[in-house]
């Protein structure tokens, strides 16, 4: 369904129904990637990497990512062609963080779960009521 709404490149106002960016930006998009994809079809930019890219082409590295997070340039084709993981900063292909960042996550998460599993375990020994009986027909 058709709404109103603010473009985030450039703030004008449109009818939002199939993209998130308004037409004038998304026709810029269209010519910023074509300009990107014409520089790398050539035979020695296929090595390229998103610097040198930006550079050559004067497209910002931010929508060189979005082209290839939205898999409009593959980095099967164009192999030194990544990103930087959003945690650490190592360039990457796919995804928002590297290999590592995603192994140290998991250790943290499964740590904080045993964590949280002992101290679960301490609450519930704290919280049982004890029971004391006397022996009335002791003699």
């Amino acid at each position: 369904m058709a709404e109103l709404a603010n473009c985030p490149r450039c703030g004008a106002v449109f009818v939002q129904m199939m993209r998130p960016i308004c037409q004038s930006c998304y026709q810029a998009e269209e010519k910023d990637f074509q300009t990107v994809y014409t520089f790398l079809k050539s035979h020695k930019n296929r090595e390229a990497s998103l610097q040198e890219i930006a550079a050559s082409t004067e497209v910002d590295e931010s929508i060189i990512i979005k082209f290839i997070r939205e898999k409009r340039l593959r980095t099967s084709e164009f192999p030194a062609l990544g990103y930087p993981c959003e945690r650490c900063g190592t360039s990457i292909q796919t995804g928002h963080i590297c290999a590592n960042c995603s192994d140290e996550l998991k250790r943290e998460l499964k740590h904080h779960e045993r964590v949280e599993a002992i101290s679960s375990t301490s609450k519930k020994q704290e919280k049982q009521p004890i029971y004391y009986t006397m022996d009335q027909f002791k003699q």
